[in-house]
């Protein structure tokens, strides 16, 4: 089903604070790191101060801005190198007198100090030997406790600095990245601002920097994480950005093009330094960057469709003799083509999840060559799937993997081949001994045997379940519930679900129970649907109660616009109303919120299953008529199976 519900945010309202602000660059002009001749420049000392945690004298460098007076006190940048560097790496491949320089000269500073330490704090500081070593990596978390104890204590006694956490920033690249991030965010009560360019594996992970959201999110002046879209630890960067994302703390996320190299901690530093110390815009925060991450759904190696922190996407395709390109994405953006044959195009905010779209050459759609495909919408189509919040049950985990299977059948009621696909939990193959209930599980229209297999991530779903104890081991039969003719609502009634429920009884649960080892008896089977095969599940299940204990129904109900296919099935429901309670363990309705589709029709169903007293249970989350619901109710049926 095609996500239907795209959130439109205006980016304008993002970008700038009134129609007379300035817009701030995304990316430092050319010339930025380059000195400029007849500007006040600031300037940089190296001091020395005795370090009880390293129990030796140890170094640093200071640069103070231009007209720096000892009349006025300024916030602090403490600007950590990396793994290879000390106090000088900066100085050496960065040039920062020349970029605060030329910041100072344009007005786009807030005066301050920038300190510049070694970051490796044992007696031999310098950077030779394997630097790499346990000792020297050891160093540099050791470093944590010589700064504050310290060196920080030091400069505020040596220069007229503010003393106070919102006037002290840490900023660094690579290894300073992670202490930047790791000392950063594990002193909020010394840091009000923190930058990590680059950061390297030193980085703890998420839940250990942030454990607090709430407190961090109310803490944090500025949290900025940045990194080169071809930088081998872009990884450490992205998982970062994903916690935060989930867990709501403001924040950038900056990618650009490069490596991991001074030209982007150059940039790092030219876009953080001026937001520091300064009246932040929380709203425009996910505006700046300069690209996207690369969509989880694209194929391997490509860079777009890309992902921009404010869940824009941006799309791009090399197809020099093309006249006119579109991207259909349930509404059609026109895109731009530039000197090389190149269009491109950026979308509104998306909503989270699976959203199939078509590019649209000279009136052709056809599917993105850089995207995975899926069925959906009748046909195969390109997907990108939008990150969300919530989405941490469906996420790969270090658990025991079950396995999708795919089973070839002849069905005799359709006459012809067939197939279904079978996921069967960790240690299926192993306990031979066991036999596993069964979820018989239905897709929606337009889509096929391969949805819930690979848009609705059932395979995850239900290995982190299992390995939760939240759901018991089970075999789930993804169908296709697919039954020839016309198609669409025209071809849907009462001979296309009863060719559903023969095929079901008659083909489906003999192929499974003699090739696969199934419990026996209708306490060990569940049959669930969304949309079109909620209403497959409504029909087979009520009319089968004595074969299935659980029912799920999804985004669906009995058309009430269509007396011709409900009135029987609620007079079936009234004479056997009893029967219906009884052998039902549960039966369970489930909407995406008022914005579903199918939202009126459930609620006219359940109105009538209220009148002729069929119980149910009734779940609602929001979302629409969406893949991120389904996966949601998915999650919560299997939970209440066997």
């Amino acid at each position: 089903m095609r996500n239907l519900f795209p959130i439109v945010l205006s980016i304008a309202l993002l970008s700038v604070n009134s129609a007379g602000a300035q817009k701030m660059l995304m990316e430092a002009p050319k010339g930025f790191d380059q000195p400029t001749a007849g500007i006040a420049t600031g300037r940089i000392d190296s001091i020395s101060y005795a370090s009880k945690t390293v129990g030796t004298v140890r170094k640093a460098l200071v640069y103070t801005p231009p007209g720096y007076s000892k009349q006025k006190k300024y916030p602090v940048l403490y600007l950590l190198h990396g793994i290879g560097g000390d106090e000088k790496e900066w100085l050496k491949g960065g040039r920062p007198q020349v970029i605060l320089d030329n910041l100072y000269a344009a007005g786009k500073l807030k005066p301050m100090l920038v300190v510049m330490p070694n970051g490796r704090a044992m007696p031999d500081d310098r950077p030779i030997g394997n630097i790499y070593g346990p000792d020297k990596v050891a160093a540099f978390a050791n470093f944590e406790k010589d700064l504050l104890t310290d060196l920080i204590p030091f400069i505020e006694k040596k220069y007229r600095v503010l003393t106070n956490r919102e006037n002290r920033a840490i900023a660094g690249l690579s290894m300073g990245g992670g202490q930047s991030l790791n000392f950063g965010l594990g002193n909020l009560d010394k840091f009000a601002w923190v930058g990590g360019f680059s950061s390297a594996p030193n980085t703890k992970q998420p839940e250990q920097l942030v454990p607090d959201p709430a407190k961090a999110t109310k803490q944090l002046k500025l949290l900025w994480i940045s990194c080169g879209d071809q930088d081998g630890l872009l990884s450490i960067s992205q998982r970062t950005h994903d916690y935060l994302y989930e867990h709501r703390v403001p924040h950038v996320y900056y990618l650009e093009a490069g490596g991991h190299d001074f030209k982007v901690w150059k940039n790092g530093l030219y876009m953080f330094s001026q937001q520091l110390f300064k009246p932040v815009d929380v709203a425009a925060l996910p505006t700046y960057t300069v690209l996207g991450a690369p969509a989880a759904t694209n194929v391997r190696n490509a860079k777009y469709p890309q992902i921009l922190p404010d869940n824009r996407a941006v799309f791009r395709l090399k197809a020099p003799g093309v006249q006119q390109a579109q991207l259909d994405l349930g509404r059609k953006y026109d895109m731009v083509k530039d000197s090389s044959g190149t269009w491109t195009v950026t979308t509104d905010t998306l909503s989270q999840g699976l959203h199939y779209y078509s590019l649209v050459l000279d009136g052709l759609p056809i599917a993105d060559p850089a995207s995975d495909t899926f069925y959906g919408m009748g046909r195969m189509a390109s997907g990108i799937e939008m990150p969300g919040r919530g989405t941490s049950f469906y996420a790969l985990r270090d658990v025991p993997h079950g396995e999708v299977r795919e089973r070839r059948f002849f069905s005799k009621v359709t006459n012809s081949w067939r197939r279904f696909f079978v996921y069967t939990p960790a240690g299926y193959d192993a306990n031979t001994a066991a036999k596993y209930p069964v979820l018989y599980l239905l897709h929606g229209g337009g889509e096929d045997e391969t949805g819930w297999a690979k848009q609705g991530k059932t395979n995850v779903i239900l290995d982190n379940l299992i390995a939760d104890k939240k759901a018991k081991p089970m075999l789930v039969v993804m169908l296709d519930g697919n039954m020839g003719g016309p198609g669409g609502l025209a071809g849907f009634g009462e001979q296309t679900l009863k060719r559903f429920e023969d095929e079901l009884k008659q083909t489906v649960l003999p192929v499974v129970e003699s090739n696969y080892r199934v419990a026996p008896g209708a306490q060990n089977r569940a049959l669930a649907g969304l949309s079109m095969g909620g209403l497959q599940t409504l029909y087979a299940g009520m009319k089968n109660t004595d074969m299935f204990s659980y029912l799920g129904v999804f985004s669906s109900g009995f058309f009430a616009n269509n007396a011709t296919l409900s009135d029987p099935q609620y007079a079936f429901m009234k004479a056997n109303a009893g029967t219906i309670n009884t052998n039902l363990k549960q039966l369970w309705l489930s909407m995406g919120g008022p914005e579903d589709i199918a939202h009126a029709n459930n609620k006219v169903m359940r109105a009538k299953m209220d009148e002729l007293g069929i119980k149910y249970v009734y779940s609602e989350y929001p979302g629409g008529h969406t893949w991120p619901v389904w996966r949601h109710d998915l999650y919560l049926f299997a939970q209440k199976l066997f």
